[in-house]
């Protein structure tokens, strides 16, 4: 029985990569790196800061690393006071009310970030837990987010969908044994599928998200009856 929607935050409830984007080039800029969309893809979007830093700047010391993604971080808040979620998140959001499924928020995002960035979309009380990479044991694409997710609202991976923008996202969801539809905002909806997604869809008003969503619950339905 469908009990939950998993929501990613960066890049599926709200496209952030153009921000991010820009303030890493601003930041790597001031060490003479030039990064362009592809560098940006392959080796920072859907990552995790402490890896991105070691993996760009290996040169930097843990303090320096940590003071490097906290500065950028503030860089993006600092560029992102004008965020909107992607077309159809709040009638998702009405639809989970009326059917009275769960909400979760399963996010890389730094602490700062999710906050600052729920706050901006009005969405603070949108969800029954919200899971933080940074207080599990490890962050996506490891699967323990999400476990973590389904283990807060009492719920086993059956029971859930998860949305997710990148491949690391997905591979966590996966990995949780989640089914998981890809949002294309961010990448190439092949690259998405490949890595696991049922589907991949631009944003939430896809007809195929609301043919799984419907037909989930009508199969609950004839369940019941």
């Amino acid at each position: 029985m469908l009990s939950a929607i998993l929501f990613d935050l960066d890049g599926t409830i709200v496209n952030t990569d153009p921000i991010h984007y820009q303030a890493w080039q601003q930041m790597l800029g001031s060490y003479s790196i030039d990064i362009d969309e592809t560098f940006y893809q392959s080796r920072i979007s859907g990552g995790l800061n402490p890896e991105i830093v070691k993996d760009i700047l290996p040169q930097l010391s843990p303090a320096a690393g940590q003071k490097f993604a906290d500065d950028k971080e503030a860089l993006f808040r600092q560029l992102a006071p004008q965020l909107k979620p992607l077309s159809g998140f709040f009638e998702l959001l009405e639809w989970t009310e009326t059917h009275q499924l769960k909400r979760a928020l399963v996010t890389n995002a730094p602490r700062l970030n999710a906050e600052f960035m729920l706050e901006v979309l009005q969405i603070k009380e949108a969800f029954h837990t919200v899971v933080l990479a940074e207080d599990c044991i490890a962050g996506k694409p490891d699967p323990s987010p999400y476990q973590a997710a389904l283990d807060n609202l009492g719920i086993v991976a059956a029971q859930a969908i998860a949305l997710e923008d990148s491949p690391s996202g997905i591979r966590a969801a996966v990995g949780a044994g989640i089914t998981t539809v890809g949002v294309a905002s961010t990448h190439d909806p092949k690259a998405l599928l490949e890595v696991g997604a049922l589907i991949a869809i631009p944003d939430f008003t896809d007809l195929q998200l609301w043919t799984l969503l419907n037909s989930s619950i009508e199969q609950d339905l004839r369940a019941i009856l």
